[in-house]
């Protein structure tokens, strides 16, 4: 199973969810696409097997994966203040794989009907989707 993680700013939220998949999971490929160079190399630092910097990795990656979780900016152009391309919300919008998006309510993306969780209850459901994914 090959798990493909994106975020941008510091790579964060990336990370959490890496070492919340690692702790959960065994046989799973993690690999890390950072919109920025500290974003993926704070992915990579949590546990990623394989990471990209970038538009067309993530374009790339997006490709092969199964599963692609990220902040639901991801799938918005123009999102995480600039870092999410058009080419790559769509390479990701477009993707052959299952999508667990985090309903991160910043960047003046705000989900109706969500409401303002924690980021570590949003990786409990994150890890508690993939359960019931694989």
């Amino acid at each position: 199973m090959k798990i493909l993680v994106i975020d941008g700013h510091g790579g964060q939220l990336g990370a959490q969810v890496i070492k919340a998949v690692r702790g959960s999971f065994d046989n799973v490929e993690i690999m890390a696409v950072g919109t920025n160079s500290a974003a993926t190399m704070t992915m990579l630092k949590a546990g990623a097997d394989n990471a990209a910097t970038g538009e067309n990795p993530v374009i790339v990656a997006c490709r092969s994966a199964d599963i692609i979780i990220g902040p639901v900016g991801i799938v918005i152009a123009d999102s995480l203040y600039g870092e999410v391309t058009p080419a790559a919300a769509a390479a990701v919008g477009q993707a052959d794989a299952v999508r667990i998006l985090i309903p991160m309510n910043k960047c003046d993306n705000i989900v109706a009907g969500v409401p303002d969780l924690s980021t570590s209850s949003l990786i409990e459901d994150v890890i508690k989707k993939l359960k019931q994914i694989i």
